[in-house]
């Protein structure tokens, strides 16, 4: 009678390993198709905008702040440099937009040279002014 007791408790197991396993799977799969978003390093006091639409996103970001000082990737840069870095950027992550995220407070004639050095990298590139509501 002990025997017949012992059959019928191991059959009533439910071996979850095979689920497990395909969790873990869906896991590892969701963790490396995720794409990441790179900052420019630095938050800057954009200016607001009342007719935003929502852009394509993109991968290179360009901050400017007010005293006119330029970053990418993290990293303080001359505005000479940044034809420079784009083309390395572009060569690491390939895309056809960049955003620049410039001060309230940046002086114009920045920004156009940062615009400039974007075409001389690449003149069809997608140059996009983010404000407060992009």
């Amino acid at each position: 009678m002990a025997r017949k007791r012992i059959r019928e408790d191991e059959e009533a197991a439910i071996d979850i390993t095979p689920m497990m396993d395909i969790v873990f799977i869906m896991l590892i799969f969701f963790i490396v198709t995720t794409s990441f978003v790179k900052e420019a390093g630095i938050d800057v006091n954009k200016p607001e905008a009342t007719q935003a639409t929502q852009k394509p996103s993109a991968t290179i970001f360009i901050a400017i702040r007010a005293n006119g000082e330029v970053w990418m990737d993290k990293r303080p840069v001359d505005v000479e440099r940044v034809a420079a870095n784009i083309e390395r950027l572009r060569a690491e992550s390939p895309t056809d937009t960049i955003i620049i995220q410039a001060d309230q407070e940046a002086k114009h004639g920045v920004v156009m040279e940062v615009m400039d050095q974007i075409k001389a990298a690449d003149p069809s590139l997608v140059i996009t002014v983010a404000g407060e509501n992009n």
